[in-house]
């Protein structure tokens, strides 16, 4: 059965080289958000800031389609949800999105965006080792070496940061990000079983829609509304941010996905830290170094690895 991607396109893009397209691009702009999380940095702004204004621009496209997939609920082409997954995906919302997304930020204000992309990259690491300890899962032999081999990439890469930064701030950034990695495999974990019922578009809409409501109480909370008055590149940068690399990339990967299949996806996924390195070079001025590229080979094989073991194929943090 074809996809319902597949409808719309015409008959002369073959189907299996858009969703390569789709996975890739996707990938290039997800990433993208470590170098425009930097560059909006240069105005002085807080973490909280900034993620509010990604989530305020974001919230209308997410809205719509939250929107959209109630209808089909009321009209009955959708389960309605119960009050057991509404509460669910409040706090997958919460979990994956919001705290994720919060660490994420005030991480890269310590650490370069390359260790950042890395240290985000080893979330399906996570996610076995937590499926290990928390649903019983035995770990292969081969994983233990995959995920050796994956932190051993980004240990040097943290040992680079630590050379050119102030150690303890880039082991703060790094910690930072890594527990970012770890609330995002939390939510990999738990919105496994969940998005069968609910359907990826669902959930990824509503979880967001609860995450960005979050961002914006912070923000009310901690700072008075004058604080909305920024420069205008920060609101420029915050539109991109949202648009280019949080909406469009979301919804890329969940096409990708329809047409190619998560494993494929997520492979292609793996173009991420790789552009990282090449656009921090460019927009940042961040030196591409030999211990830059050889823990990022090393990420990137490990992953490899991880995911052709078989099993559930946990893709990277995005």
């Amino acid at each position: 059965m074809n996809s319902p991607v597949q409808s719309w396109l015409p008959s002369f893009i073959s189907a299996r080289v858009f969703g390569f397209f789709l996975a890739t691009v996707g990938a290039v702009l997800f990433a993208g958000k470590a170098i425009l999380v930097k560059l909006t940095y240069r105005y002085g702004i807080d973490a909280i800031t900034l993620i509010a204004f990604r989530m305020l621009f974001s919230m209308p496209f997410f809205a719509v389609v939250a929107w959209r997939e109630a209808r089909r609920a009321a009209r009955g082409e959708l389960p309605v949800l119960t009050a057991s997954e509404r509460i669910q995906l409040c706090v997958l919302g919460l979990m994956g999105y919001y705290l994720s997304s919060f660490l994420d930020f005030q991480g890269l204000r310590y650490v370069t965006a390359s260790l950042e992309r890395l240290i985000l990259f080893l979330s399906p690491t996570l996610v076995v080792l937590l499926s290990a300890w928390w649903l019983k899962r035995p770990v292969s032999p081969r994983q233990w070496v995959a995920m050796a081999v994956s932190y051993l990439g980004v240990i040097l890469v943290f040992a680079q940061d630590l050379k050119q930064g102030v150690g303890s701030d880039v082991a703060l950034g790094a910690l930072y990000i890594f527990g970012s990695a770890l609330s995002y495999a939390v939510y990999l974990i738990r919105s496994g079983e969940l998005i069968k019922r609910v359907g990826a578009t669902r959930l990824v809409a509503y979880a967001m829609l609860v995450s960005c409501v979050a961002c914006l109480v912070q923000f009310f909370v901690v700072h008075p509304p004058s604080m909305l008055i920024q420069p205008a590149g920060v609101y420029g940068y915050s539109f991109v941010h949202a648009t280019f690399s949080t909406v469009l990339p979301v919804f890329m990967l969940m096409w990708a996905v329809a047409l190619i299949g998560a494993p494929t996806a997520s492979l292609l996924g793996m173009i991420g830290p790789v552009s990282v390195l090449f656009m921090a070079a460019w927009l940042l001025d961040e030196p591409i170094t030999a211990w830059q590229l050889g823990g990022t080979a090393l990420v990137l094989c490990g992953v490899v690895v991880l995911m052709g073991g078989g099993g559930n194929r946990p893709q990277p943090k995005q």
